[in-house]
């Protein structure tokens, strides 16, 4: 774990990497609002995907592809390896998510008796560095 990042962030992390989206949005939230930059857009990029993630279990195609969207490009402007994170893996899944999601569709989420059940979505993780 990273020194420089607050005990709160890897809490954040767990819950993401623990499919708790919605806890994980309100505790990076939290940190958000205190936060000044660089950190507030690193947890604003995450907390939007984690948000798109839990609209996409509640079968929201619209609101997951959007936040998908803003929160792999608020990320971009971090390099590979940022916080203790491997940032370049989270966009690749976030945005590998996003392309699938545009591909299948509104009404085939909307229409899925269960998403774990369809194969091409792999939801992604956040992946520690060793800096």
């Amino acid at each position: 774990m990273s020194e420089t990042m607050p005990q709160e962030f890897w809490q954040g992390v767990e819950q993401f990497n623990s499919r708790q989206f919605y806890a994980c949005h309100d505790t990076l939230e939290a940190l958000w609002i205190e936060a000044s930059e660089p950190e507030k857009s690193f947890y604003q990029g995450i907390l939007q995907i984690a948000v798109a993630l839990y609209h996409l279990g509640n079968r929201n195609w619209r609101g997951s592809v959007i936040l998908l969207g803003e929160g792999s490009n608020r990320l971009r402007r971090y390099p590979s390896n940022y916080g203790g994170i491997d940032v370049d893996e989270l966009l690749s899944e976030s945005v590998a998510l996003l392309k699938t999601l545009q591909q299948i569709g509104a009404d085939k989420i909307t229409a899925a008796s269960d998403l774990d059940e369809q194969e091409a979505l792999t939801l992604p993780k956040i992946l520690l560095t060793n800096n």
